[in-house]
């Protein structure tokens, strides 16, 4: 095992397009940059499509492309399970011809792990975004019974064969100790990288007379996917309740792929909001502490899950009132004290948007005590500190493992 002075050579394999501004691909960057920081040197293995990004001490190395795979969309698919067999091949090849001192996989990559680890006796690092088996059953087309069973053997095996799990959540932390207590993990939170600017400049292909025409407004801001469990129909219909009460709102969406833009869009219009509503599409990851920067508010309206949303902590860093609904998905962060919490349902959400409103001083309370209890509890020093413990717990049962027998088959 390296002492504290010398690099750990990690081999990082993550199933999504890097960079992108999106879940997976955000905690992605916060891991990397983790460990840059803390002098490491990773060698990253994804997929040939995203934007991309330097970090010290990290080189980026893509699978084969498939021609006809330009995007690739949010949760399973079938582009995803070609990207991921040249996945696995990269893999292979690069373990082979170099010497690591742990793997680390992110998602349905931990299948990798059961035949990696045993193969090249790495220990490995277990990094359990979401169960698997829950996340087919949230995709329609992907939900077929024998599918979710196979993933569910999979993902007991991957969890029990791991030399360390990070698991993301209390949710996500409870559900592993249920399957067995005594996997080691840590829990690490997505919280935003030390280096989100404190003063973001304005994109440069941004319309700057739209904050001209943003002036007296008062913004609603929405980060993050269009999928129908984050609640944007929600938030449309709860949104006719407060207009009809407060024209001066705005209520600002950023994210979203454009046949997802066109159908709410759509629904905003006929609602008679045009003048109330703003898409921006996809930005980059980059731009979002500028649209935190000139909002109000910021909202989350999610309506199915028990993974905490990214945008969580960054909403909480930032210092600005919090709106979003009493799901565990929200709960197991967020409290009364630190965010307004209504029921998934349009009257309690609206309610919960004009009483927030109407109740300056109370707003301004919420974002301080939100912001303090980011840096109580979901600080980036904190964060490095749980990834080195992370790794100091894989690799000391990796060198217990070097020492004992294997005897399961």
């Amino acid at each position: 095992m390296p002492s504290d002075t010398n690099p750990l050579r990690i081999l990082m394999i993550a199933p999504q397009p890097f960079f992108e501004n999106r879940g997976t691909p955000i905690s992605v960057l916060g891991r990397l940059s983790a460990l840059s920081d803390l002098g490491h040197m990773v060698d990253l293995i994804t997929y040939p499509v995203g934007e991309k990004v330097e970090i010290p001490g990290v080189h980026i190395y893509r699978c084969l492309a498939v021609p006809f795979i330009k995007e690739v969309p949010i949760g399973p698919s079938w582009k995803k399970a070609l990207l991921d067999i040249n996945l696995l091949i990269k893999a292979f090849k690069m373990l082979r011809k170099k010497k690591y001192h742990l793997l680390h996989t992110h998602e349905e990559a931990g299948f990798f792990s059961i035949i990696l680890k045993r193969m090249f006796r790495v220990p490995h690092i277990y990094d359990m975004h979401s169960s698997l088996p829950q996340q087919l059953s949230n995709f329609k087309y992907f939900r077929h019974p024998l599918l979710v069973r196979i993933f569910l053997l999979m993902e007991l095996k991957v969890l029990r064969s791991s030399n360390a799990v990070i698991t993301i959540c209390p949710a996500l932390c409870d559900y592993v100790k249920k399957i067995d207590a005594s996997i080691p993990q840590v829990m690490i939170e997505n919280v935003p990288v030390e280096k989100d600017p404190i003063n973001p400049e304005t994109p440069d292909d941004f319309d700057r007379n739209l904050l001209n025409q943003w002036q007296g407004k008062k913004i609603f801001l929405y980060t993050g996917n269009f999928q129908s469990y984050q609640g944007i129909e929600l938030l449309i219909k709860s949104a006719r309740l407060v207009v009809a009460q407060h024209r001066d709102v705005l209520f600002l969406l950023v994210g979203g792929e454009p046949e997802h833009i066109k159908f709410y869009q759509a629904f905003v219009n006929t609602s008679g909001m045009a003048s109330n509503f703003h898409f921006t599409g996809k930005r980059p990851y980059a731009e979002i502490p500028f649209f935190i920067k000139h909002c109000d508010f910021l909202i989350s309206p999610r309506i199915h899950g028990t993974n905490t949303p990214l945008k969580i902590y960054s909403y909480l860093k930032s210092g600005k009132p919090i709106i979003a609904t009493n799901l565990y998905t929200h709960t197991q962060v967020l409290n009364h004290k630190i965010s307004v919490l209504v029921a998934p349902e349009e009257t309690a959400m609206a309610k919960g948007i004009v009483d927030i409103l109407s109740d300056p001083e109370r707003a301004k309370t919420l974002g301080d005590q939100a912001q303090k209890w980011f840096h109580s509890y979901y600080s980036y020093s904190q964060f490095i500190h749980k990834t080195k413990k992370i790794y100091e717990m894989a690799l000391k049962k990796g060198i217990y493992e070097k020492k004992t027998p294997a005897t399961d088959g």
